[in-house]
């Protein structure tokens, strides 16, 4: 599977909320959207990852749910990302289609080690930088984070950026190595940014190979 450069991480008050932004996302260009809901019960997040999948499908953009790798087996999302780096991917694997994929959260070099060693599709690595209304986050990573980790790391596996990453970064990010990133906040607050990370990020689809970005 093509893995686009910018994912949208949904967001929303309500879960209703969630599935209206990612109908904006959809109908403002975004190529992949990721359902995340947090303190929600598996039969909603399974009623409402179906109705995910039908608005991602009717704007042909890529489904990715997170952390419920049974409910992405059966709305036929395009695969699941985990934010446990120590999450042992082999029920998964088995679990989910071969076409679908599996991304995993990083936050050091020997995360990311890890998990090419576990053959993920792709990591995400962050976060850039802190969220001062979140806790017990990861310490941020920043362009020398993201530069020193990409220079050991020398690997195909595509490498997605998040945490509070903004249009003003895209460029600096870009020249760390990273070729992807992630967004919540900045598209939630403003749709028609996706055009512009998109530009910046030169996210066009015939441009990208499996593993790989240009």
């Amino acid at each position: 599977m093509i893995i686009p450069k910018l994912h949208y991480i949904s967001q929303g008050n309500t879960p209703v909320a969630h599935l209206e932004n990612i109908q904006k996302a959809c109908a403002s260009g975004a190529e992949l959207v990721q359902l995340r809901l947090k303190n929600v019960s598996e039969k909603n997040i399974l009623k409402l990852a179906t109705e995910a999948r039908e608005i991602t499908s009717y704007f042909q953009t890529r489904l990715i749910i997170n952390e419920h790798y049974k409910i992405a087996r059966a709305v036929k999302a395009d695969g699941v990302h985990f934010e446990k780096k120590n999450t042992s991917l082999i029920i998964p694997r088995r679990h989910l289609y071969t076409w679908q994929i599996i991304g995993v959260t990083a936050n050091t070099l020997q995360d990311c080690e890890t998990l090419i060693s576990k053959v993920v599709d792709y990591i995400g690595l962050g976060p850039f930088r802190n969220d001062i209304t979140k806790v017990n986050l990861n310490p941020a990573l920043g362009l020398n984070g993201y530069t020193a980790i990409t220079e050991a790391l020398k690997t195909d596996t595509p490498i997605i950026g998040f945490g509070g990453i903004t249009t003003k970064d895209v460029a600096y990010i870009v020249k760390t190595g990273i070729p992807g990133i992630a967004i919540s906040n900045a598209i939630s607050n403003d749709f028609n940014t996706i055009r512009t990370f998109n530009q910046l990020l030169n996210a066009s689809s015939t441009d990208e190979k499996r593993h790989t970005f240009k």
